[in-house]
C-alpha cells in the first residue's frame, strides 16, 4: 500500500520561504495525480498544486506566483515550495495522489504538515 510522507512543515515570518517535501512510498507513476492541498482551521481543505504523472502542473488561482510544486523521479518525492509567505497561508498542508477520475477524497493522504505564519 503506497503511502506518502510530509515533512518541512515549521514556524516562518512573513515574507519567509518555506519548502515542503512529500515522499511517496511505492511507483509515483501509479497515480495520475499527486498534489498539495491544505486546510486552516475552520475551512474545507482546498488544492494549492498538482503535478501530473506526465509532468504538467496544475495551480490554484491564489497559488500562482508564489507557489511552486515539483517532483524527481529519482528520489520518489514531490516538493512545494512557498515563498512570500503570508499570514493566510498559516495551514495544515497534505499531499495526496489519486488516480484517473479519482476524486482527491478518494485518494491516498499523507498526515499532513503544519505550516505557521507568525510574526
Amino acid at each position: 500500500q503506497v503511502q506518502l510522507v510530509e515533512s518541512g512543515g515549521g514556524l516562518v515570518q512573513p515574507g519567509g520561504s518555506l519548502r515542503l517535501s512529500c515522499a511517496v512510498s511505492g511507483s509515483m507513476f501509479a497515480f495520475r495525480y499527486i498534489g498539495w492541498y491544505r486546510q486552516a482551521p475552520g475551512n474545507q481543505r482546498e488544492l494549492v498544486a498538482e503535478v501530473i504523472s506526465d509532468g504538467r502542473t496544475n495551480y490554484a488561482d491564489s497559488a500562482k506566483g508564489r507557489f511552486t510544486i515539483s517532483r524527481d523521479t529519482t528520489k520518489n518525492t514531490v516538493d512545494l515550495q512557498i515563498h512570500s509567505l503570508k499570514f493566510e497561508d498559516s495551514a495544515v498542508y497534505y499531499c495526496n495522489a489519486r488516480g484517473i477520475r479519482q476524486p482527491p477524497n478518494f485518494g491516498t493522504w499523507g498526515q499532513g504538515t503544519q505550516v505557521t505564519v507568525s510574526s
